[in-house]
């Protein structure tokens, strides 16, 4: 069996719909495409993460880093060598790679960097005020009603 059915979870769920399809999209995703280029995560404080991809022989104009919504693209395009080296044995891959990563609500990247064939991309967690729990004020005595005007 290698699919799970989340169904009963979305009984007693809501707004979770958006995991459960990158769970399921994540347990059918090849192993071959998941292993180029290799890359860590990592907790680098209490809210703030690091992305680090081996990139060897990529030069900052040949990477591209986007974010949109909640997705986090990486992708790499060498260009071609203008020398012609003939090369005994070519052991630093240099293929064109595209990896996608899913973010949490509220993860801002704010940095990228390139050293040494590292590409370390940060991000931090920030959540808004309005999304912070706030404490509601409970009243006693007669409701108020709140008066909803038309739309000018």
């Amino acid at each position: 069996m290698d699919r799970f059915d989340f169904s009963p979870l979305f009984r007693s769920t809501i707004g979770f719909d958006r995991l459960m399809r990158a769970i399921d999209a994540a347990s059918r995703l090849d192993n071959a495409t998941l292993a180029y280029p290799p890359y860590n995560i990592e907790k680098t404080g209490e809210e703030t993460y690091r992305l680090t991809m081996a990139v060897a022989g990529f030069a900052p104009d040949e990477i591209e880093v986007t974010v949109h919504e909640n997705s986090l693209l990486v992708s790499g395009k060498a260009k071609k060598d203008e020398d012609e080296t003939r090369y005994l044995h070519r052991g630093i891959a240099r293929r064109a790679f595209e990896r996608r990563f899913s973010l949490a609500d509220h993860i801002k990247v704010v940095g990228a960097s390139l050293s040494n064939g590292m590409l370390h991309v940060d991000l931090v967690h920030e959540v808004p005020e309005a999304a912070k729990p706030r404490k509601i004020e409970i009243v006693s005595g007669n409701p108020q009603t709140i008066e909803q005007k038309e739309a000018a």
